[in-house]
């Protein structure tokens, strides 16, 4: 070969069977890495099953704590949504020293406090931006079937409170506006007390007595989730799951305006001509303006505070901004299980160093370089904190679906975190890794060989 040809350029196409050559070695040294790490590891089982212990129970942690939380935290949205984002609500509370004065007085006597006709036509005629209002009035009493019997909140109210309060009627039809304003003996049972009242049979047509009174059967409300009851919460009535639905006037005309509850030894009656009003506003960016000004109106004309209001958009934003919240320290939590976890990782691969320095040497004296021992021990945590995050994610999906099973808690796995989880468990692995890795391949060959 003459001088001439030696001293040729190469062209780039000469060199690419060398740039190949090159990243095929690459991927050879990586592949021999990795069957190196699995022997390795396997030559330990147990050490490393302890080990990727922590990295598991981390993961695991994160997804499952982010789950519960995310489902408790739809739970209590929908909740605050079932009452409507664009309603406020206002609810008729006895005044608490009112309360005490009834308890000492044991003679039978009238007690008026509460929301009246006259505050909701005040709200209508001077509050710009209200669009439907709904009252409400509630009786607890007993509603038999025959032998059956249901402690109930009877609630008397308007043909649009399904539309209003976000509760569509399951089975029937809604009493109608002839039936209101005609005070007909009607009702819309709720979903919880039917399967007591008619186990066997359809209620509709039928017929259920209150006192003296008998309504016939129209509709079947929709049941609300386990623990999703925002019509008690907002009764003030006590809360009670069972509900029936009577049209305003029918409930004027069969309990009077005045409510007598019979004690031992005594008699208590109050005079509340409203115990729910709902208030629905036009544009929902106006709805915590409006509720200041409903409130001012209310303070105008109530001298004592016998009153609550409840806006749903504000116990929304709130349990939005608590759902952040919970979220930071849930994660937090399952960060620190990650970090004790990768704390572990690195000291199994301290000790692994030390029990491994002669077999360091002896690579290091037949040609291996400092970057193949690193890639060496990288790889050998990587693998663990891989297994251990992959294992963790099966976990961590797991543990949600048994908790809604057999504790019926609503949980979500959102699809971020298991994603986020395993990350964060090969970082772990990556960053804790680092350390032992470069403590091998700075080792001096000759005293590793030297090392008994």
């Amino acid at each position: 070969m003459s001088l001439a040809s030696l001293m040729k350029p190469v062209s780039p196409g000469a060199a690419l069977p060398l740039r190949r050559r090159g990243l095929g070695l690459s991927l050879e040294r990586l592949q021999r890495a990795v069957r190196l790490g699995l022997k390795s590891l396997w030559l330990h089982r147990l050490r490393s099953l302890l080990t990727v212990l922590g990295i598991v129970f981390g993961v695991c942690s994160v997804i499952a704590m982010l789950a519960i939380g995310e489902g408790a935290s739809f739970e209590a949205q929908e909740q605050i949504k079932n009452l409507g984002s664009q309603n406020i609500i206002l609810n008729s509370v006895k005044p608490p020293e009112e309360q005490k004065a009834a308890g000492n007085v044991t003679q039978s006597f009238a007690l008026e406090y509460g929301l009246t006709y006259a505050d909701i036509k005040r709200i209508k005629l001077t509050i710009p931006g209200v669009t439907i209002v709904v009252p409400g009035r509630i009786i607890r009493e007993y509603v038999w079937n025959i032998s059956r019997r249901v402690d109930c909140e009877i609630m008397g109210t308007v043909p649009w409170y399904p539309e209003m309060r976000n509760h569509p009627v399951a089975e029937g039809r809604f009493f109608s506006d002839f039936e209101m304003e005609g005070a007909i003996s009607v009702c819309v049972l709720g979903a919880e007390m039917v399967r007591y009242l008619f186990p066997l049979e359809s209620p509709i047509g039928g017929t259920v007595r209150v006192g003296g009174d008998y309504y016939r059967v129209v509709g079947v409300m929709e049941p609300r989730a386990k623990g999703k009851q925002p019509e008690a919460q907002a009764g003030g009535q006590g809360g009670a799951i069972n509900r029936m639905y009577i049209p305003l006037s029918t409930s004027k005309t069969r309990f009077g305006e005045t409510l007598v509850k019979r004690r031992s030894g005594s008699m208590e009656a109050e005079t509340v001509a409203l115990h729910e009003v709902t208030v629905k506003v036009n544009d929902r960016d106006e709805v915590v303006n409006v509720s200041l000004a409903i409130k001012e109106v209310l303070e105008r004309n109530h001298k004592k505070r016998d009153y609550e209001m409840i806006v749903p958009l504000e116990l929304l934003k709130r349990a939005e901004r608590t759902k952040q919240i919970f979220n930071i320290v849930l994660g937090s939590i399952a960060a620190i299980s990650l970090l004790v976890g990768g704390i572990g990782i690195m000291n199994i691969m301290l000790a692994s160093v030390t029990e491994r320095t002669r077999e360091i040497g002896i690579r290091r004296a037949l040609g291996a370089k400092r970057r193949d021992i690193i890639i060496q021990f990288l790889v050998e945590t990587v693998i663990l904190s891989g297994a251990g995050g992959l294992l963790g994610v099966i976990l961590g999906v797991a543990i949600p679906f048994f908790v809604t099973l057999f504790a019926e808690m609503v949980t979500i796995v959102t699809l971020w975190s298991p994603i986020i989880a395993f990350s964060i468990s090969a970082l772990v692995g990556i960053v804790f890794g680092i350390y032992p890795a470069l403590r091998a391949a700075n080792m001096d060959p000759v005293e590793a060989l030297r090392h008994e």
